[in-house]
């Protein structure tokens, strides 16, 4: 019997956008940029958004109002975006 074991694979089509985006985002308005819930489940790939001023959120209410945010490629509830209006964020959706 042989084994054969795979390589790493790249990211899926959904999180290879929405990490292109953050990175987009991060050059056109710059850093604090908030992500709301991590946006790739790699700790390789966080981490550097850390180092470069993204701020990963669990909780709308860590973002100041009128700010920037970015919602994951895991999408987000009706009433996240309900949230995210009232507090006059500017938001990006990544799903």
């Amino acid at each position: 019997m042989q084994i054969y074991l795979a390589r790493t694979q790249g990211f899926c089509a959904g999180v290879a956008s929405a990490v292109e985006i953050v990175e987009a985002a991060l050059q056109k308005y710059g850093a604090p940029l908030y992500v709301f819930h991590e946006i790739v489940h790699n700790t390789y790939v966080v981490k550097d958004f850390k180092t470069r001023g993204v701020i990963f959120v669990d909780d709308l209410a860590e973002v100041p109002n009128g700010k920037r945010v970015i919602f994951s490629a895991h999408g987000v509830a009706p009433e996240v975006l309900e949230t995210a209006q009232r507090k006059d964020l500017k938001y990006i959706d990544a799903t």
